[in-house]
């Protein structure tokens, strides 16, 4: 069974390839392989650090929630991809979320092929991630667009991910936006639809523990990875197609090789004019001002003279036609508590039998 599955992928002999698969038969195929392909590489999951634990520089290379055995004066981007992985069960390979973040992080214009071991069927992924990545650029214009963001505490265990909350509600705050930490475990629709206020959220979670691509009319409100927030709302981040894909916050974080810090406040980066490509408005530039400085809570007078801090979900929540049941304090007469019907809905024991 194991010769359909490579029939279809030829390559000349030495051509350099990246192979990594999620059955347990991987360095099976690999010394099938080897003959042919004589640089060959075979990634494996790369587990998160716990809490407190050191985090020296990986080796071998960890990439996109994998590590490669890399050769020394080789690069990934050297490499073309055979992914063996998914099942005949998943109707969409988009919400795959394993092959979603190789597709999105590997090195366009590299050969990438996938091979779903139920049915031996391979196939090019050119035009999904072609597919995946333009879903991404929308993904951040919506975050360039939004004004109240949620930050999902996808886990807690994790090492860095106090500090990496902590870069992104700076992030939001410098883009003049704001931010709201939410703790849910696993996001679901469900979950996420008691918060109309948040116009985006974002998982802080390890790679394993990403969230693929969602089908349309999934989520009320899309939700981002870190990287995508990155590219929303840091003005020094790379444009499209220049910047890396990151699927781990750590690699946000000062002292990482991709972490790209904020301009000043006085930096003509803030000042650039930003046209909306969703709704083709001129997004006014953010009047960043440092967490330190004591004006930068808003607050807001009311008629009685009295002043609260403004907040976008009460903002949100007074332009409501419905904003829940009115209390009417001190309009309710008080009465004595009276004993309620008992029974169960369908036949009380005061409505007798029909």
């Amino acid at each position: 069974m194991l010769g359909p599955w490579l029939h279809d992928w030829r390559r000349p002999q030495g051509r350099r390839c990246s192979f990594w698969e999620t059955q347990p038969m991987a360095e099976a195929l690999a010394t099938l392989l080897r003959p042919r392909y004589l640089d060959l590489l075979v990634s494996s999951p790369a587990l998160p650090l716990p809490m407190g634990s050191l985090n020296p520089d990986p080796e071998p290379l960890e990439r996109f929630g994998r590590r490669f055995p890399l050769a020394p004066g080789r690069c990934l981007e050297e490499y073309g991809a055979f992914y063996v992985g998914g099942s005949e069960a998943i109707s969409d390979p988009d919400l795959d979320p394993d092959l979603s973040r190789l597709l999105l992080g590997w090195a366009p214009g590299r050969p990438f092929s996938s091979c779903c071991p139920d049915t031996g069927r391979t196939q090019d992924e050119g035009a999904r991630a072609w597919r995946l990545r333009a879903r991404r650029r929308y993904l951040v214009e919506r975050a360039r667009d939004a004004r109240v963001v949620g930050l999902l505490a996808g886990t807690l265990g994790v090492a860095r991910h106090r500090e990496a909350l902590a870069h992104l509600q700076n992030l939001i705050q410098a883009a003049g936006k704001r931010s709201y930490v939410l703790a849910l475990g696993r996001p679901t629709p469900a979950k996420l639809a008691n918060f109309p206020e948040v116009d985006v959220f974002v998982l802080v979670a390890c790679p394993l523990g990403a969230l693929a691509t969602q089908p349309s009319g999934s989520f009320f409100r899309p939700v981002l990875a870190p990287c995508e927030l990155e590219a929303a709302c840091n003005p020094a981040w790379p444009p499209p197609g220049l910047a890396p894909h990151l699927t781990h916050y750590a690699d946000l974080l000062p002292g990482s090789p991709f972490h790209v810090p904020l301009p000043p406040p006085d930096s003509e980066l803030w000042d650039t004019p930003d046209v909306s490509l969703i709704t083709g408005d001129l997004r006014p530039p953010p009047a960043w001002k440092p967490s330190t400085d004591p004006g930068c809570s808003a607050l807001t007078p009311r008629p009685q003279l009295e002043l609260a801090e403004s907040s976008p979900a009460a903002s949100f929540l007074s332009s409501r036609s419905w904003q829940g049941l009115q209390p009417c304090l001190g309009q309710t007469p008080v009465t004595a508590a009276v004993s309620g019907r008992r029974g169960i809905a369908i036949a009380y024991e005061d409505e007798g039998s029909s």
